[in-house]
């Protein structure tokens, strides 16, 4: 576990802390520790506003963050048709009729008390909502989830994409492809993506440690950049520069207190997924971050597990229209 120095709790009677540990160090290193202190208890709430309910409930896919057995973290897509997820009231999403592909980790990471993260996403208007959750009344394509968390997250870095949405059934069989590293195809995939969705965790005994049994489970948030932005060097590093964003360092803090993380990249118009297990390392100054215009800092990835799954996402997408806050980063060299 990395070294993250003290921070002080708040005093008695202070407001609720929202944020953990590792969070509060990403936000001091970055000079937003004061501003949100005041931000974070006012937008990170334990109910889903009105306007969060309707968004899940028209969206034809889902971003869900899942543990396995031994802790690792893995980012996830459930698909279905609009109205696939419901809001039967502000603390409670009812997932219905969804689709998993057969060899996704979230089929053997859903259980009953499962703690998830969920991101949704609706590329073509670049809204984003997340929250996270326990899972409950668990039945053959279908989930209930009783909301502790949700927040709603900036459009910065989400390309313009807008889903058609595939009978999964008429897909053809998938194949699956395992790896201890990278793979050439799935290296070629990670090197033409300008979207990844990452997992991290924080586990019961790291926030019962530090004062937030209640923030304990699984997060999933969604990284965005020019093609190309994530470098690849060999079979088993990749290199991500990370933006300016909404500075709650929810993934970062994460990270500094557990470093494995699962990433997830999407083939758009061939339906190929690929999962990734990684341990993370923050980079936070240095020529490398100096080099790349509009880093704030980079994430480094070892992988320790690949899994690649084609013929497994019963969506696609149309060509991409790249965000207008990725016209002043720069490229790997």
């Amino acid at each position: 576990m990395p070294s993250i120095p003290e921070i002080a709790a708040p005093a008695p009677g202070a407001p609720h802390q929202a944020f953990h540990r590792g969070e509060l160090h990403a936000q001091q290193r970055a000079g937003m520790l004061e501003k949100m202190a005041a931000v974070g208890p006012r937008v990170i709430r334990d109910f889903m506003p009105d306007q969060h309910r309707q968004f899940f409930e028209q969206l034809p896919f889902l971003v869900i963050g899942s543990t396995d057995a031994d802790g690792r973290p893995w980012a996830s897509i459930a698909t279905g048709a609009p109205g696939f997820v419901r809001s039967p009231d502000e603390r409670t999403l009812r997932l219905t009729g969804m689709h998993i592909a057969q060899q996704d980790p979230l089929r053997a990471n859903l259980r009953e008390g499962a703690k998830l993260g969920l991101l949704g996403l609706e590329p073509h208007t670049r809204r984003r909502n997340r929250a996270n959750g326990v899972a409950h009344a668990l039945t053959p394509g279908g989930i209930e989830i009783a909301i502790e968390q949700s927040f709603g997250n900036c459009p910065k870095y989400i390309q313009t994409r807008k889903p058609e949405l595939l009978d999964a059934a008429a897909l053809p069989a998938a194949v699956v492809t395992d790896a201890p590293a990278l793979t050439p195809r799935m290296a070629q995939m990670v090197r033409a993506a300008d979207t990844f969705f990452i997992a991290t965790a924080l586990a019961g005994d790291d926030a019962e440690a530090q004062g937030h049994a209640h923030r304990h489970g699984t997060d999933v948030s969604h990284r965005g950049g020019k093609p190309g932005f994530v470098r690849v060097d060999g079979g088993a590093t990749l290199t991500v520069p990370d933006f300016i964003g909404n500075s709650f360092f929810n993934t970062i803090g994460n990270l500094l207190v557990q470093p494995r993380a699962g990433l997830l990249f999407a083939d758009f118009e061939a339906g190929a997924l690929l999962y990734l297990g990684v341990t993370a390392e923050v980079v936070w100054e240095g020529p490398e971050v100096e080099s790349f215009a509009g880093a704030q800092r980079l994430l480094r990835f070892t992988v320790e597990s690949a899994r690649l799954l084609e013929n497994a996402l019963p969506l696609r997408w149309g060509e991409a229209g790249l965000s207008p806050f990725l016209e002043t980063t720069g490229a790997w060299n």
